[in-house]
């Protein structure tokens, strides 16, 4: 088998984790222990994807110091119940183990806060498959894909300026495929996520897959 890139960044909900409801069930208790209405959350589109500052302020309509409050409170649920429900989807640890065994770098790329990611990759059995675990801070400084990916090349030994051929993008959102386009980088979609087909095609996307066997295939030649 025969890798296409040299570094390989995995966003982590909805590519490799199906981790909605306990997504879902952190922020709804967020929300009504700070005795605010529960928005529709139906549309994981919505809130699975984008910085979590991002998620209160913009689907919940919280100001700026019920935003940070938001979060924490979020944080503290997610960290111990949130986080359970978890599993991988169905082959992504095949691909995962391929790829590794194959001599690539890969990296977790993720808006969810760093420890979260760490812990998260643990409790699925799939830490070790990466070379870098690579999330947000806790001060919003890094949550965006366009820092993201730059910070992860980095932490797998590269730069960014110099690699871009040699790196790719793989999710389900067009949060994705919009910071793959910013950076310069290749972007492969998985359809079998959270998001949505025709939103990752407006942001440039070109190239989709509906499996993880479609995927560990477009990933090597």
């Amino acid at each position: 088998m025969m890798n296409k890139y040299k570094y390989y960044l995995f966003d982590l909900d909805g590519t490799i984790s199906e981790s909605a409801l306990g997504i879902r069930e952190s922020l709804e208790n967020a929300i009504k222990s700070m005795g605010k209405p529960l928005p529709n959350l139906d549309d994981y589109t919505l809130y699975i994807g984008p910085p979590l500052l991002d998620t209160f302020r913009n689907i919940c309509r919280f100001n700026e110091e019920e935003s940070a409050r938001g979060v924490e409170i979020y944080r503290e649920y997610y960290n111990t119940k949130g986080k359970l429900v978890n599993k991988l989807y169905d082959g992504i640890d095949r691909v995962l183990a391929e790829l590794k065994n194959s001599g690539a770098k890969l990296a977790v790329c993720s808006s969810k806060y760093e420890k979260f990611a760490e812990e998260i990759t643990e409790l699925l059995g799939v830490h070790d498959m990466f070379d870098a675990i690579c999330g947000s801070t806790l001060d919003g400084s890094r949550k965006d894909k366009k820092d993201l990916i730059p910070y992860a090349v980095e932490r797998l030994g590269g730069n960014l300026e110099n690699d871009r051929k040699d790196t790719v993008m793989i999710g389900d959102t067009w949060f994705d495929t919009k910071g793959a386009r910013l950076c310069g980088v290749d972007f492969v979609g998985v359809e079998y996520g959270y998001g949505d087909l025709e939103s990752m095609k407006k942001e440039g996307g070109r190239v989709f897959v509906k499996t993880t066997a479609e995927l560990l295939d477009v990933l090597t030649k």
